[in-house]
């Protein structure tokens, strides 16, 4: 069998090729891709979104493969029809968002993805953005080593807030969102949960409580999100329900940009009606120079790292490597984007 690793700066090939030949008996046939990304950041391709590298550079590397196993190649119309050969491709992410999924089913070929391979990162990066963003760690920091000493952030109006009695909403309850909700409680902080989709009896188990999401943001002294992006869900949270929110409230976004309106935030900042934003994630990555949310105040911002540990490289290549293994033998495949294909 002929595999086609297409790397890139964090999931490498070294990771992708071992982690496929732990799961094979014999030693497959490796092609190799090496992509920019995260060096370069992601763009579209093609028609697929998120990805890395060209077309024609994933044509030429796929000659003769049967799967390829990948994080940001794109996959799109052109080359699947350029790869007859080709009858599975394993996405180390959380979706397949750099695959044309209507291609591939046409072209009989079975997309997987790894589910929750990066939980326990982002979430671990979310409660680190939350705690930044009450206490001031980061901009502090900032400000210190900038020269100024802020001894007035220990005055009564300025101080920060602590997590113990707090009201922290999760806008989204998925893996990653369950995980922090999880240590919110052990904190001692008051958690609140909008996700249509949710189940209610794990949300009551975890000692969260599952309300509507306008009820959340005007609950809520800390509001963090972790949906997925959708139709449904892009700009969820817009200047009308960014209104809702408590005079003074943390806003934290490590889940994606799209989830959020950025235009009205340095108005609320400047004014005080938002006490502190966190971003991991951007409605443009990387944001522009004349970025307005540069000048405002108590901004914590980072280049989508919430991801980016060791484990979740390695976790995401044993995920797809699984899928291989599964194909191999002729077992049903786990985590597969388009069902169809397989009936």
């Amino acid at each position: 069998m002929r595999v086609l690793c297409a790397g890139d700066e964090f999931v490498g090939n070294n990771l992708l090729a071992d982690a496929v030949r732990a799961e094979l008996a014999t030693e497959p046939e490796f092609s190799e891709l090496s992509l920019p990304w995260p060096v370069e950041p992601f763009g579209q391709v093609g028609g697929v979104h998120e990805a890395s590298g060209t077309e024609e550079q994933v044509i030429e590397a796929l000659a003769g493969a049967e799967v390829a196993v990948t994080q940001m190649a794109p996959f799109t119309k052109k080359v699947f029809a350029a790869a007859p050969e080709l009858k599975l491709v394993s996405v180390c992410r959380g979706g397949p968002v750099n695959v044309d999924l209507a291609a591939a089913t046409e072209a009989g070929v079975a997309v997987t993805y790894a589910p929750g391979r990066n939980a326990t990162a982002a979430a671990e990066f979310a409660i680190g953005m939350i705690l930044a963003a009450m206490r001031r760690i980061s901009t502090s920091s900032a400000e210190l080593l900038g020269g100024t000493w802020r001894g007035d952030y220990y005055a009564y109006p300025n101080a920060g807030l602590e997590l113990e009695g707090t009201t922290v909403g999760l806008v989204g309850y998925g893996a990653i969102g369950s995980r922090v909700a999880k240590v919110l409680v052990a904190f001692g902080s008051k958690v609140l949960v909008a996700d249509p989709y949710a189940k209610p009896e794990q949300i009551a188990a975890d000692g969260a409580e599952l309300v509507e999401l306008d009820d959340l943001l005007r609950r809520s002294a800390v509001v963090s999100l972790h949906a997925r992006l959708t139709d449904e869900t892009r700009h969820l949270i817009n200047a009308e329900r960014l209104a809702l929110l408590p005079d003074g409230a943390v806003l934290v976004n490590s889940a994606r940009g799209g989830l959020l309106d950025y235009a009205p935030l340095p108005d609320l900042l400047k004014s005080g009606r938002l006490g502190a934003l966190a971003l991991d994630v951007y409605d443009v990555e990387p944001p522009p120079a004349d970025w307005a949310l540069r000048d405002a105040p108590n901004v914590i911002a980072t280049p989508h790292l919430a991801g980016a540990s060791r484990q979740t490289a390695e976790r995401a290549a044993r995920i797809v490597a699984a899928e291989v293994g599964r194909y191999a033998r002729g077992e049903q495949l786990a985590n597969v984007a388009n069902p169809e294909v397989l009936r």
